[in-house]
């Protein structure tokens, strides 16, 4: 049962975390950050770890900014929704999103040529292309049309010259006009200004509310405006860095369903995160007025839900593929059920969707921390499996093809530089989040709808 709260009981400057309890762990992670930094800048730039720990930092990169595009996502959506639940909660939601525009930092390895000649074999055909056209006479200059042209000729060159013709040259040349450096490079920034933009306002807003005498709602209605911006390039920005810095690691394969079903590990895997969160800080002392086991009920069957969610799409996404039986999609899953990919392969249906779904079904399950909290530990682990298998199986066939030998994995231990990524992004990703919680009020203390949440019942 919900307790029962009135506005006595909510205090007039709201609720602060106290810098004793943030200070050591934004210590530790700062310092793993720089540590796993200055190490990352060496394995970047060595000729035997560089090219592998390219595909550990995109594994590690897609891995945490999920999280944060999770947050985002229920950030915009209470508001466009008018959500009075979750008000006790939505800082937190706040604070998870607003980790997203400083990834841009992270991206940034990603944006140096060689690392993308590693990762992306378009990138490397595309620069090839505009040299070789520039050395039969036509333009240097780093131009989209200038490298359209050059591929669109090379089959037929290859060909004039006794060699075999080149299709995947003309593959990446019909696609050209999506898969190209200058429009690729216009679309990373984009991300970040206008997603990053659009979180930064509205959870500036709803900080601005927390100091306001008035005790209006201009504020709500103007984050709600603002959100039916958001949600719509929020939809967008997800979709399409899961198919710039994932899908585009084979460039011949395509899905339709590939941006939805990250967005399933995004909300499913954030909603963990923020559970965790929440125990977290009321096993400090906090938010114990304003949350209860209710808003861990509703928490957890929203969770739940994407569970279903992602094992659906998943699943229509094989299945489709499986049954149209099409070359340049199949190699997808042909991949990752060669050798011993195929054991993590099978496993995702059985552990990440069908264990957590029995064990989040009965109703106390989700209410008691003792419960629910090894359970979304539980799911963020299957969420590394899940998008470990969808990024590192790229790395051994993509590296050793181009040596001349095609083999499933790369002969040095780069599972090291993986382990490597993940704590160095993870740091910075913890960092950014205990800033954030530390910065304001822990929840929005003067939201008109904070006594419809505090006594949530459901």
């Amino acid at each position: 049962m919900a307790h029962n709260v009135t506005s006595k009981d909510i205090p007039v400057n709201g609720e602060k975390i106290e810098s004793k309890h943030l200070a050591l762990p934004k210590l530790i992670a700062l310092g793993i950050f720089v540590v796993g930094a200055i190490i990352s800048g060496i394995l970047f730039t060595n000729d035997t770890w560089g090219p592998g720990f390219a595909y550990s930092w995109v594994f590690a990169f897609m891995f945490f900014i999920s999280l944060t595009l999770g947050g985002a996502f229920w950030m915009i959506l209470h508001h466009v929704t008018n959500s009075g639940w979750g008000v006790s909660v939505r800082r937190l939601m706040e604070n998870l999103g607003f980790v997203f525009p400083f990834f841009a930092i992270i991206a940034l390895p990603l944006l140096v040529p060689s690392v993308q000649n590693d990762l992306y074999e378009w990138m490397d055909l595309h620069r090839e292309a505009m040299v070789h056209d520039a050395e039969n006479g036509g333009h240097a200059a780093s131009s989209y049309g200038n490298a359209k042209h050059a591929l669109h000729l090379k089959p037929a060159l290859n060909v004039a010259t006794g060699e075999e013709p080149d299709h995947v040259s003309h593959l990446l040349y019909v696609k050209s006009w999506y898969m190209n450096l200058p429009f690729w490079l216009s679309r990373v920034i984009g991300f970040f200004v206008l997603l990053g933009g659009g979180i930064y306002l509205l959870r500036k807003i709803s900080i601005a509310q927390d100091t306001d005498p008035n005790h209006g709602v201009e504020r709500l209605i103007k984050a709600r405006k603002l959100s039916c911006i958001v949600m719509p390039i929020f939809a967008v920005v997800a979709t399409f860095i899961a198919l710039d810095f994932m899908m585009a690691l084979d460039y011949k394969w395509f899905s339709t369903m590939y941006g939805v079903y990250f967005f399933a590990g995004c909300a499913l895997n954030s909603m963990a995160v923020l559970i965790l969160t929440l125990t977290w800080l009321r096993s400090k002392g906090y938010l114990q007025v304003v949350t209860s086991k209710e808003h861990y009920h509703i928490m957890g069957k929203l969770m739940h839900a994407f569970v279903i969610f992602w094992a659906y799409v998943s699943f229509a996404q094989f299945m489709l593929i499986w049954y149209a039986n099409i070359t340049e999609e199949t190699s997808y899953f042909l991949l990752r059920n060669s050798d011993q990919w195929w054991i993590w392969s099978l496993s995702l249906p059985f552990l990440h969707f069908a264990l957590p779904f029995v064990l989040l079904l009965p109703h106390y399950a989700k209410k008691v921390t003792k419960i629910v909290v090894p359970i979304c530990i539980y799911i963020l682990v299957m969420h590394v499996v899940d998008l470990y298998i969808a990024v590192i199986p790229e790395r051994g066939p993509s590296l050793t093809t181009a040596a001349g030998n095609p083999e499933l994995f790369v002969s040095h231990h780069a599972y090291l530089g993986d382990i490597v990524a993940f704590l160095t992004v993870g740091a910075f990703f913890l960092f950014l989040f205990l800033r954030n919680i530390g910065s304001a009020n822990l929840y929005p203390n003067r939201d008109p709808r904070i006594l419809e949440s505090a006594n949530l019942h459901n």
